[in-house]
């Protein structure tokens, strides 16, 4: 037979698979047909096949449209069949001169090919899902460990500010201190309790979605802010830590997501900060616009860093192996694009300052994941 081709047959669509064409036919694989002009069209619909060995002998198709259109006068169409017994298409042939197809050495040449293609396209679609299948366990493990390794991440400021309350009260520290620390720790396990929750928010839900952002306008930001500088001033006995805070307006942002920024950004802050020297806090939120950033004096960011401080899992050189894992920024930043902000970073051999801003309007509000 002068060509040969593997079709994907369906109600409305011929398209070749595979070709092979010694009499220049012209389809390559992609190519399509008008499907109702071929006989493929006729086996699909009445579920036989088609041997001619000459057309204009053909009793059935001698008057027949295809044949002409397509100049040839042997053809064969033999469908075929995944195991689920679905119709895939054809496996055809034609040539412009007669040649004897009607014998059973053809036929069942012709049948044990189709059968054979069936069965390589099922064993390529459960291949295909199982690629599928394998590639989205391996997405939702890394989205777990992740996950795991954030929440980690994050409940070690808590955890410092609960363990340096209980040291001192362990030491006979009375008065209003206690229920000052007392209140400390409340709040640093109010927050653990909220990453905990989000731990299993992502366990329901396994859809690797990201952090979830839900905005509310609040005038309540600035002591929640300040609340979580009194915690890691708990820590950090030797830096001061400073607020400038101006919110003359209400916010609309996640305040616990907005708490948990500045927390890894102060965190940060103390750990390559200059010892003994102050942290700057500033917040400021006008009706279009607010903005919250942290200063310290240290040494300046090298510039190869740049490029991937705020990738998860991305120490400095300089922090101890043990320290941490690299995720504070990335947290911080996956917050800021949450909100439809930006977190940025300036450094100099005068000081680093991490810059968080976000439109202050409703309509900014997005969901992150």
């Amino acid at each position: 037979m002068g060509f040969a081709a593997i079709a994907r047959v369906t109600p409305s669509r011929w398209v070749t698979c595979r070709a092979v064409d010694q009499i220049s036919f012209g389809l390559k694989p992609g190519d399509e047909l008008d499907v109702e002009s071929t006989l493929c069209h006729e086996v699909r619909k009445l579920d036989h096949e088609i041997f001619i060995d000459d057309v204009h002998d053909d009793p059935v198709y001698v008057s027949h449209h295809c044949p002409a259109r397509y100049g040839f006068r042997s053809y064969v169409s033999v469908p075929i069949r995944k195991a689920d017994g679905s119709f895939f298409g054809t496996l055809c042939a034609i040539d412009p001169e007669p040649r004897q197809l009607k014998n059973e050495r053809v036929f069942g040449m012709f049948r044990l090919f189709a059968k054979m293609i069936g069965e390589i396209l099922d064993v390529d679609e459960e291949l295909s899902q199982s690629k599928d299948s394998l590639a989205q366990e391996r997405r939702l493990s890394g989205v777990q460990e992740q996950f795991i390794a954030i929440l980690a991440h994050d409940l070690r400021n808590p955890v410092s500010a609960l363990t340096s309350g209980l040291r001192m009260l362990e030491r006979g520290v009375g008065g209003s201190a206690d229920q000052e620390l007392v209140s400390l720790m409340r709040a640093s396990v109010n927050r653990m309790g909220l990453l905990i929750e989000n731990l299993l928010d992502q366990a329901r839900k396994r859809t690797g979605a990201g952090i979830v952002i839900e905005r509310n306008w609040t005038t309540e930001l600035g002591a929640s802010l300040r609340q979580i500088g009194a915690e890691l001033q708990a820590v950090a006995w030797d830096q001061r830590i400073e607020f400038e805070i101006d919110l003359g307006v209400p916010v609309n942002c996640d305040p616990p997501r907005v708490s948990q920024l500045l927390s890894n950004l102060l965190a940060n802050a103390v750990t390559h900060g200059a010892p003994g020297a102050p942290i700057h806090v500033t917040a400021q939120a006008t009706e279009k616009e607010f903005v919250l950033s942290v200063a310290n004096s240290g040494k300046k960011i090298a510039e190869e860093m740049l490029p991937t401080l705020f990738l998860p899992f991305e120490r400095g050189d300089d922090r101890p192996s043990r320290e941490g894992l690299g995720l504070g920024l990335f947290i911080s930043s996956e917050i800021a694009q949450g909100h439809g902000g930006t977190l940025n970073v300036v450094s100099d051999d005068a000081k680093t300052v991490f810059t968080f801003r976000m439109p202050n309007v409703a309509e900014a509000a997005t969901l992150k994941g």
